[in-house]
């Protein structure tokens, strides 16, 4: 029997609206459970049994450039801090998008200032960067999304090569100081560039691990499993409700109530009700923040429960 799972974006909103059908499947849901990892915790859905999770990063650096040699990569994001009276914060708007052409640039230009230091960035298709070390590192790291609007000291690297890591983010910060790419932004009315933040990090991969379902969304660890390389058609954008008896992944970036909620709504779980309805989806898990919620078949009949706002459900 088949399962889906479900993750949408959580991010505080100063007035948020509603999501009738979300609230409704949360309201007959079980009660949450914790999670910390919320993809490993996804992987699972459409991976066999015995497969192991990769790295973000490593799955992300596979699926756009194949094997590279190395022995630890991470993601390398783009990102704008603000800088306040005792700390810094990361604004809701200050993980940035950069052209591939700028990537390129910024990717020469730091290996031609950290050349010779087992450290080198490259750019992806994507526009995606990623920072390759010749040493394995041990850190924990945190997803960026994770800090939006929040001060990044409590989610800077930790481990044991943690000062290896924050010592490497606050150089590329006076790298970034001045630095032409930011006169090109600032000419475009773009906020400037001032940090990159590093996370996701693992080894390389010479393959990624087969998965047996779908998935759908944009998401920079997902998506890798649809790419050309990983030897899978793109399902990064299925128009058609997934068959019965496949189970799949739904990465939603919209807040609930938020634009374009309501075709997510139309597309992802009205099906999803209807099937668990009829018996052929065995459980619905919808995730956000650090919380999921499992829906059942017999759940979904709990017609006598009541909804309440969404985000009370994730407080």
């Amino acid at each position: 029997m088949s399962s889906q799972y479900f993750r949408f974006s959580a991010r505080a909103l100063v007035e948020p609206r509603r999501a009738a059908l979300l609230e409704q499947l949360l309201g007959r849901a079980d009660a949450f459970r914790p999670v910390s990892d919320w993809r490993a915790d996804a992987f699972r859905v459409i991976a066999p049994p015995t497969s192991s999770v990769p790295a973000i990063a490593s799955a992300a650096l596979f699926a756009e450039c194949g094997a590279v040699d190395g022995a630890w990569v991470c993601l390398a994001t783009p990102v704008h801090y603000v800088a306040e009276m005792t700390s810094v914060r990361l604004p809701q708007d200050g993980i940035l998008s950069i052209r591939r052409a700028g990537a390129e640039t910024l990717a020469v230009d730091f290996n031609r200032l950290w050349k010779g230091s087992g450290i080198r960035l490259i750019a992806g298709a994507s526009a995606r960067l990623y920072c390759i070390f010749d040493q394995t590192l041990k850190v924990a790291t945190r997803d960026p999304e994770d800090v939006l609007d929040r001060h990044i000291e409590e989610y800077l690297p930790a481990g044991a090569d943690a000062p290896h890591l924050r010592r490497l983010m606050s150089e590329i910060e006076m790298w970034l100081f001045e630095h032409e790419a930011n006169s090109t932004r600032g000419a475009l009315s773009l906020p400037p560039i001032n940090g990159i933040w590093l996370w996701g990090g693992g080894a390389p991969l010479a393959s990624l691990p087969r998965v047996n379902g779908w998935i759908a969304g944009d998401d920079v660890f997902f998506s890798a499993f649809g790419s050309p390389i990983a030897g899978k058609s793109d399902t990064s954008d299925k128009s058609d409700t997934p068959e019965q008896s496949d189970s799949g992944v739904v990465v939603a970036s919209q807040t609930p109530g938020g634009d374009g909620w309501s075709d997510i709504e139309k597309r992802w779980l009205k099906p999803a009700a209807a099937q668990l309805r009829a018996g052929s989806l065995s459980r619905l898990e919808i995730s956000a923040g650090d919380r999921c919620f499992t829906l059942t078949g017999r759940a979904i009949r709990r017609f006598w429960r009541r909804s309440k706002p969404w985000w009370e459900s994730f407080a």
